[in-house]
């Protein structure tokens, strides 16, 4: 049965409604059960793989920062040439234009309105005076107009006001029971470089096999490489789990409250249900598993767990009427300033120094 709008409705209107929906979606590896996904590496971590106290171990195949920055740019306007994009109508499209006609769109920015490029463009004051606005009498109208994909997605102003609004959608991939693989290599260049005197044997011998040597970095000698990271083989399942947020949805405020809850609804439930791109990185393309459904739960103040029929299409027709009822923000083109960036970075240096020296004190 379709889910009908004064349903939707309820759950940005009624106090009392649902805590939260949520979607939990088991994916496949293209390969299919058993196949290896190379999770993302972290920096000094490797693999984020954390294990549970009862032997079993869970590993991050995305996180929710990651989903986030795929999820936001459904809503960016096609480019020359391509299909029209509906969703693009749903949400302002801002532009900053930076150096020799280059552009890029507000919904590329990773801290979104919180962005170091948002206070160095002609968006700053306004920006600012929107979470100020937030910060001073709770009214987010002003940033829904702006960056309404702030409020969809989260955003921290933490460079300047301070300002910190929730994400009211948050989404992740894990895989569960994972075992870790190891993968090696193998260069091998397609001549003998040193046979044409571009070096000596005796630099040859002495480099081959030393992958920080300047002519292993450079491709003239064999370079082998082991123990590198091979990806995970998943026994367990390999899950998405997306979440929105019913009651951070509810506590927005400002100027036309209703209509602002019901459009950041909108939009969280076009970005909850439209089909995410399945390459997540190389080694790892997932697709949802077709015999093993997934199905929204509204959950219940009462933790109550009930079946809603939340399809992309029902979203999208909720969304457009809501975007219509509130008022999408103008489409623009802003100007990236060099001058405001180097004031901003002398503005942190100040802010560091005051806080070096009352340390000190």
């Amino acid at each position: 049965m379709t889910l009908a709008h004064d349903v939707i409705d309820s759950w940005a209107d009624d106090p009392k409604g649902p805590a939260a929906l949520h979607l939990k979606q088991k994916l496949l590896p293209v390969e299919g059960e058993g196949g290896v996904v190379f999770p993302p590496t972290y920096a000094d971590v490797g693999y984020n793989i954390d294990s549970l106290p009862d032997g079993t171990n869970v590993a991050t195949i995305d996180s929710v920062g990651s989903q986030a920055n795929r999820m936001e740019p459904a809503f960016k306007a096609a480019k020359p040439g391509e299909p029209e994009n509906a969703l693009a109508k749903l949400v302002p499209q801002i532009d900053i234009a930076y150096g020799n006609e280059k552009v890029v769109s507000i919904l590329e920015a990773g801290h979104r309105l919180g962005d170091a490029l948002i206070r160095a463009s002609e968006l700053k004051d306004e920006a600012r005076k929107a979470f100020e606005s937030f910060l001073d009498v709770g009214d987010a109208s002003a940033l829904a107009k702006l960056a309404p994909t702030s409020l969809v997605f989260g955003v921290w102003d933490s460079r300047d006001t301070q300002a910190k609004l929730p994400r009211i959608v948050q989404s992740v991939i894990r895989a569960w029971d994972v075992t870790e693989l190891k993968r090696s290599a193998q260069y091998a260049p397609p001549i003998d470089y040193s046979a044409l005197d571009v070096f000596s044997e005796e630099e040859k011998a002495k480099q081959e096999g030393d992958a920080k040597s300047p002519l292993a970095k450079r491709g003239f000698v064999h370079v082998p490489a082991g123990e590198a990271l091979g990806g995970v083989v998943a026994r367990g399942p390999i899950e998405r789990h997306v979440t929105v947020n019913l009651v951070a949805l509810r506590r927005l405020d400002g100027g036309g409250a209703l209509a602002l809850r019901r459009y950041i609804l909108g939009l969280s439930l076009v970005a909850a249900t439209e089909p995410l791109d399945s390459f997540l990185r190389q080694g790892c393309l997932l697709t949802p598993d077709p015999t093993v459904p997934g199905e929204w739960m509204a959950i219940g103040r009462d933790g109550v767990r009930s079946p809603v029929s939340l399809t992309s299409d029902v979203a999208r027709a909720f969304a457009s009427k809501a975007a219509e009822a509130f008022g999408v923000g103008q489409n623009r083109r802003v100007a990236f300033k060099k001058e405001l960036a180097q004031a901003d970075l002398k503005d942190t240096d100040r802010k560091k120094a005051a806080g070096r020296a009352k340390a000190g004190t």
